[in-house]
């Protein structure tokens, strides 16, 4: 069966809480897809209808051509790994993942081979006679991915499984499952509202709000295009610096201008403003795309004050006084600046980011209709 997932106007209604609202979505067999939103947006609703653990108000799910809106959970080839791990405490490792299997009555040999195999993939083969109560959070984990794996699924379903661990493991479980994906090729379906997994793990990340997807699309995507300031703003950290104001065109040269600000920002073409800007505007700029100079004036820069330095080790990022906006850079640690200190300041080229104020619509998704 084809592990590819279709979801096709999804609405879950809780009372009078619209929990997804006319949700619709592809997802290609094989791709590591992120669900990527605040608490609330619907996308544990989302993987929980995926796994037929509730059903939804309208809409239906496709497996490949089947429709599985109605289909059982233990008949959907899906293997779902949740928040709190959900290990029987009183069951050893080997029974925890060993627990499908038997359920459905597979022999004993068959049992205690596809055991062990995933609990060397896992590397947690010395632990399957230890119980729940005797493992650290990240074995536990490896438990728990183990009893999905096991079940020979074609789809993965992750529901923020790395919450519950500390900043050092989590980021190494990161990259355990990124490995496991691309070893297996199974698809994967895996919800947080943690923006920097979903950066650094997803092929495609749908970035949801109050029940609905506002964006659908590779990492590079939503990270450099955001289709408007809510996505821009929640993927990427630091926030992307946003500051309210107007074009100035004259002839191809454009240029950002707001109170104490005339900040040049290339060409015509090279934004791709194919029709008159409207009257306000919003300029996002991300921390990496401002150039910093110790001189404070230079060809092409404005005038910028020091106002904050925030050392993070491998960078430093600079809160920046111009005019009276804010924006936020990344710069090298070693760049001697002190607070107070007037620098110059410049976007890189193709770099910026302009929305229509009222809407908070990227221009060239206006300009596409």
């Amino acid at each position: 069966m084809d592990g590819s997932l279709h979801l096709r106007d999804l609405t879950r209604l809780y009372g009078k809480v619209r929990a997804l609202d006319g949700l619709s979505l592809d997802i290609p067999q094989g791709s590591f897809v992120t669900l990527l939103g605040p608490s609330g947006c619907g996308k544990s609703t989302t993987l929980s209808i995926l796994a037929g653990l509730d059903r939804p108000d309208g809409g239906t799910v496709h497996m490949g051509d089947q429709d599985i809106t109605r289909t059982p959970p233990n008949e959907r080839r899906m293997a779902m790994v949740f928040q709190n791990y959900a290990l029987y405490p009183h069951m050893d490792a080997f029974d925890n993942i060993a627990f499908s299997l038997r359920l459905a009555k597979r022999p004993r040999t068959e049992v205690e081979s596809r055991v062990r195999a995933v609990a060397e993939m896992l590397d947690i083969g010395h632990l399957l006679r230890r119980k729940p109560g005797q493992l650290s959070g990240g074995q536990q984990q490896r438990v728990a991915l183990g009893r999905a794996l096991v079940k020979q699924p074609l789809v993965f379903l992750l529901d923020e499984p790395f919450s519950n661990l500390d900043a050092a493991l989590r980021a190494r479980m990161r990259t355990e499952v990124k490995h496991l994906h691309l070893r297996l090729g199974t698809t994967s379906v895996f919800v947080t509202h943690d923006q920097e997994e979903a950066l650094s793990l997803s092929d495609h990340i749908a970035v949801m709000r109050d029940g609905r997807l506002i964006q659908f699309g590779s990492q590079s995507e939503i990270y450099r295009r955001p289709r408007d300031t809510y996505v821009a703003t929640f993927v990427g950290k630091p926030r992307m610096s946003l500051t309210e104001g107007a074009l100035d065109v004259a002839g191809e040269a454009v240029a950002f201008v707001a109170e104490g600000i005339q900040l040049p920002l290339g060409t015509t073409a090279g934004l791709r403003l194919a029709a008159p800007p409207p009257p306000r505007v919003t300029l996002g700029v991300r921390a990496e795309d401002l150039v910093v100079r110790t001189e404070a004036a230079g060809e092409g820069t404005v005038p910028a004050v020091v106002r904050l330095t925030e050392p993070i080790g491998s960078d430093t990022f600079l809160e920046l006084g111009i005019g009276a906006a804010t924006f936020v850079a990344r710069v090298p640690p070693d760049l001697d600046v002190a607070l107070g200190q007037t620098v110059g300041v410049r976007i890189a080229p193709g770099r910026a980011h302009l929305f229509d104020t009222p809407s908070g619509q990227r221009l060239e998704q206006l300009a596409d209709g």
